[in-house]
């Protein structure tokens, strides 16, 4: 079971990651957001910042719908995310090494080309 403390450590363990100033948390790696804590938005109330899901980008639509229809109970999607590569991941369905991999894969989506060079040269 992950939470929102396993997705910091996870995400500023990666090269030129950063955490931009939220009431959640927020990760950029040049300055393109890879994974973010859900700012859940009910009409008629205020938006209310949750720390138990994460939105993680996954690149294109098909990995999307792929993740949202072959894991119902760990990812979803929300109201005002149609069409965008993202996906609201359930931190307490996934353990460490899960989320390990997804937000690795998220931060290599938005990492740039040089960056991701620098860091398969190294081997890591």
């Amino acid at each position: 079971m992950a939470d929102a403390d396993d997705v910091r450590a996870v995400a500023l363990a990666l090269p030129e990651a950063v955490e931009i100033a939220s009431d959640g948390f927020d990760f950029r790696v040049a300055d393109r957001g890879f994974v973010w804590s859900y700012p859940e938005r009910v009409p008629g109330r205020p938006r209310v910042i949750r720390l138990d899901i994460a939105v993680l980008f996954v690149g294109d639509e098909a990995e999307k719908q792929a993740l949202l229809l072959g894991e119902p109970d760990v990812f979803f999607t929300a109201p005002g995310y149609g069409g965008l590569p993202l996906v609201l991941l359930r931190l307490a369905q996934v353990d460490l090494e899960r989320l390990s991999e997804l937000v690795t894969d998220a931060w290599r989506m938005r990492a740039p080309e040089a960056l991701l060079s620098d860091v398969n040269a190294a081997g890591k």
